[in-house]
């Protein structure tokens, strides 16, 4: 277990040393200690590691992480795994912001709740909430999925592409665009997959919940559709 002490060493120096690990590294497991809410912890990392962050964090935290598994023992600021492009976040606390924003695959699992905007243009992440999320959640999300165990706030799925939602409690509203759907047998068998993976099978069953897509009707501009631009 490589120990590195965020305030004795600094952010600069952290960051410069999770980017000189290749796949090749026999440093697999490393532990940030005092972190205090600092900003930009962990991002870029491209290698196969185990990273435990002992303290909440701030901005951005694991950011464009590819490979790497990143779990955060408190909460994140805004931003959390923001373009994450592979590997997999965990968040023991709640999530600020835009949690997985422009996220592109891995996974992100937040063991609290997430505030608004979480998903926000998801390209292909997968994101596993315990808690609830905040409005404007999966906002133009085009790929994916959102699996949501509490409620959802105001206009879920607003301008939705085909990113999949999944919530077992209540929508405050949907936004334009986004729709209840049927859940068929293999939305059940995916849903169970990513309970699973994000430790959260022994909370909720898939029959639990509903699923949510686009109504498909944003995709052109159709003057019959004008009012819902």
């Amino acid at each position: 277990m490589q120990v590195f002490d965020l305030e004795a060493q600094g952010l600069r120096a952290l960051n410069a040393t999770l980017h000189g690990l290749s796949g090749q590294t026999n440093e697999t497991a490393w532990e940030i200690v005092n972190p205090r809410g600092s900003h930009a912890i962990a991002v870029g990392v491209d290698a196969p590691v185990d990273i435990t962050v002992r303290g909440s964090t701030g901005y951005y935290c694991a950011g464009m992480n590819k490979q790497a598994t990143i779990r955060v023992k408190g909460s994140a600021g805004p931003g959390v795994a923001e373009n994450m492009m592979s590997g997999t976040v965990i968040i023991d606390g709640d999530a600020s912001q835009y949690a997985g924003a422009t996220g592109r695959g891995g996974l992100l699992v937040i063991k609290g709740n997430a505030s608004s905007r979480c998903g926000i243009s998801m390209k292909g992440i997968d994101i596993v909430v315990h808690g609830n999320i905040g409005h404007m959640s999966a906002f133009m999300a085009q790929s994916g999925s959102l699996v949501v165990l509490g409620n959802a706030g105001e206009a879920l799925g607003d301008s939705l592409y085909e990113a999949r939602l999944f919530v077992r409690g209540s929508v405050k509203s949907l936004g334009a665009d986004c729709i209840e759907k049927e859940m068929r047998p293999e939305h059940l068998l995916l849903l169970a997959d990513l309970l699973k993976r994000g430790e959260a099978d022994h909370l909720a069953k898939p029959g639990e919940f509903r699923r949510y897509g686009s109504a498909r009707k944003l995709y052109t501009f159709n003057i019959d559709n004008a009012a819902a631009y």
